[in-house]
């Protein structure tokens, strides 16, 4: 583990940011943490560098990567035909986990798989901010994981996932928020959510006072990350539990591994992973994606996961766990 570096999430060591940019500069791959989950980044405006960020996690080429500036001066120069109105609002929204479709400048094509948009946001978090200004590039950033597992939270599930893969991991301890940002593309008179995240619905229809719809996945070439492939999934088999009554029955059965609220799982007399309270969403978040990863390190082959009320960030939190069972449910 020769490649990580404690880093203080609040003041980040100079000299650390300086050997993370220089790794960038040279066309390597850092990871590093974020206020919502752990990214492994490359120069965004190297082609080369940003086709390992591909080869590090398996990802589909034709899956677009989120770009990650410092400032809006980064922004006009990868970006054409932002409103004035639109910049206004952003001004007042990042730094923060709010990612926005926007058509890009004919420059570079990996990190947008060939489409005539990109996604871009700007971290609330000193260490991608100052990784960004001491590179003086924009990095584009996908989740440090391998494709289709669960977005690491903390730095040594970035290791378990990638380990020397990545030329430098960035320690700055856990994630906040737990789920990736929010993904929007602003239309005429609506939002569109292309991936819920941690900003939700709701502030975003008090913020752009517009009406805001949720998009469905689609079939076709994604133009936003999390819309096409499977994601955020345990290796293990996950079933979703709409009832405490199934949930109950499928616990007694035995070798069923329960993932959920501290209320359910005080009428259990089996063993579970605690997510938090339902009083906080937020808590239960923070703990999703590592209670996949401790599904898979446990006894149990199959996880049975509960359902959360879909408000604010309960949104985020049910399109990954509806991603990480794919479908099935008890």
């Amino acid at each position: 583990m020769n490649n990580i570096r404690k880093v203080d999430p609040i003041s980040p060591d100079p000299e650390t940011i300086r050997e993370a940019a220089a790794v960038i500069l040279r066309g390597g791959t850092v990871a590093f943490p974020t206020e919502t989950v752990y990214g492994v980044g490359a120069n965004a405006l190297d082609d080369e560098a940003c086709r390992q960020i591909f080869r590090v996690k398996g990802r589909q080429q034709d899956n677009p990567i989120i770009v990650h500036i410092s400032d809006f001066e980064q922004l006009d120069y990868i970006t054409q035909g932002l409103k004035e109105s639109l910049r206004l609002i952003l001004e007042r929204v990042w730094p923060g986990p709010l990612s926005i479709i926007l058509d890009r400048k004919n420059i570079g094509i990996v990190p947008t798989a060939g489409l005539k948009t990109v996604a871009v946001r700007m971290p609330a978090h000193k260490v991608p901010l100052e990784l960004i200004r001491a590179s003086g590039k924009p990095i584009a950033a996908p989740s440090a994981n391998k494709s289709g597992s669960p977005s690491p939270v903390y730095a040594s599930e970035v290791y378990d996932d990638l380990n020397s893969r990545v030329d430098m991991i960035l320690d700055g301890g856990p994630a906040y928020f737990g789920v990736e940002s929010t993904v929007i593309m602003p239309r005429e008179e609506e939002i569109v959510i292309l991936r819920p995240g941690a900003f939700s619905a709701e502030e975003i229809r008090d913020i752009f006072k517009m009406k805001v719809v949720v998009s469905g996945e689609s079939s076709q070439a994604p133009i936003s990350p999390g819309m096409k492939y499977r994601h955020y999934a345990p290796e293990k088999e996950l079933k979703l539990g709409r009832t405490e009554e199934k949930i109950i029955e499928a616990c007694e059965k035995g070798n069923v591994l329960f993932i959920g609220s501290s209320e359910t799982a005080s009428k259990l007399n089996t063993e579970s992973i605690v997510l938090g309270s339902k009083r906080d969403l937020y808590e239960i978040a923070r703990n999703l994606f590592p209670s996949f990863r401790k599904l898979d390190k446990s006894k149990y082959s199959v996880g049975v996961i509960e359902s959360f009320e879909e408000r604010g960030i309960g949104l985020a939190i049910m399109n990954r766990i509806r991603k990480a069972t794919s479908g099935k449910e008890l």
